[in-house]
């Protein structure tokens, strides 16, 4: 197994976290450098494999096993038919140079009654086992790296129309284990972030359709270390936006149309990492060198379509789209899904249009689920 290239993305993620300069100094100082980076960036990976081939949609379409990641407040609007399920997704990472690294996502849901629904899941990422050098090329010993995430969210139907939730998130980095080498002196990263979302359904008259609207601030917690107190990045606070307009073509045949503004709630470069945490959050919208124009293209925008028939097969395709100076990333996504009975599988696909090396390209991003019915509940008013 070849781990050039490994090493070299490696490289990349431990800059992040393990030579952050000392507090007071200024990151980004390259006059060309506008990207935004933050420590722990594989919580913004998406989970699941239904967003995956809608261009990475999620903020306010139908609720399902994974809504915990996307809108706290869509959990309450789970099927109320349903009482539990469970959801394991799987996304190779690199896979067109490697075969270990992945991440997976694990999620569950149990709806207390009629308004209320609870949820927790598992983000975990493996980079693969990995030889360390330093600089002067001398062996320090093999590790495999792993992140992960644990989070327990809460949904309550303030409503019948309006939902709000909560979610609780632990954040474990270990890039490097206890390694220490000239004057870096590296330790596992730990914080813990809060998720706020909002969600709005309202069913129309016309062509017996819905719409939905949904907002979610995520991963608003504390900074992040892998050495000392005076290194400390943000972690990837984000805020999306969106919504979602679903059409019944005719009693088997259901159209859904999405979109989604996620802006990272991260000073831009170049940037002071002592900039305490809220006064990063509110200055995200003011702080771009380029005035109101560069703040603009700090959003991305995601698009997605998805198609089921007799609620039972699903297909779905997305673009997503990122201004060149903030990343460039750009690519179709595709998709398909199953639903019957108790179980539901999906599949994603993602293609670059920009001709630029995507690390999920070419890979199939895979979630299996089951949900189990509950008893039926009473029509307990959601004003009390």
């Amino acid at each position: 197994m070849n781990k050039l290239s490994l090493l070299a993305f490696f490289l990349f993620l431990t800059t992040l976290g393990l030579s952050q300069p000392q507090q007071g100094t200024l990151i980004g100082q390259d006059s060309t450098n506008r990207v935004i980076t933050t420590a722990v960036p594989f919580l913004t990976i998406t989970p699941d494999a239904r967003a995956a081939g809608m261009g990475d949609v999620g903020v306010a379409t139908s609720a399902d096993v994974n809504s915990a990641y996307w809108n706290a407040g869509k959990l309450a609007f789970i099927d109320n038919g349903l009482g539990y399920g469970v959801s394991g997704s799987y996304t190779p990472w690199l896979g067109k140079i490697i075969n270990d690294m992945y991440v997976f996502y694990l999620s569950g849901f149990y709806k207390i009654g009629r308004e209320q629904t609870v949820a927790a899941s598992m983000k975990y990422f493996d980079l693969g086992e990995i030889q360390f050098r330093g600089v002067s090329n001398e062996d320090l010993g093999r590790f495999n790296p792993r992140e992960f995430s644990f989070d327990v969210t809460y949904s309550r139907l303030l409503t019948e129309e309006l939902a709000i939730g909560g979610a609780l998130r632990y954040i474990h980095s270990n890039l490097t284990g206890a390694l220490s080498t000239g004057n870096i002196d590296a330790r596992p990263g730990n914080s813990v972030a809060v998720d706020l979302g909002v969600y709005y359904t309202k069913p129309l008259s016309s062509r017996n359709s819905t719409v939905s609207l949904g907002a979610a601030i995520t991963n608003l917690g504390a900074k992040i270390s892998y050495s000392d107190a005076a290194n400390r990045d943000f972690i990837p606070t984000n805020l999306r936006m969106g919504g979602a307009y679903t059409m019944e073509l005719d009693p088997k045949n259901t159209l859904t149309l999405a979109l989604d503004f996620n802006k990272l709630l991260v000073p831009s470069p170049p940037r002071n990492n002592s900039t305490p945490l809220l006064s990063g959050i509110f200055g995200s919208f003011t702080d771009a060198r380029g005035g109101f124009k560069e703040e603009i293209r700090e959003f991305t925008t995601s698009t997605g379509i998805e198609y089921w028939y007799d609620k039972t097969l699903a297909g779905r395709v997305g673009y997503f789209h990122e201004a060149n100076d903030k990343g460039n990333r750009k690519y179709l996504t595709a998709g398909v899904g199953l639903r019957k009975n108790q179980f539901g599988f999906d599949v994603a696909y993602l293609v670059p249009t920009n001709k630029r090396e995507n690390a999920l390209a070419e890979t199939l991003r895979i979630t299996i689920m089951l949900t189990f019915e509950g008893k039926v509940r009473e029509k307990d008013s959601v004003t009390d």
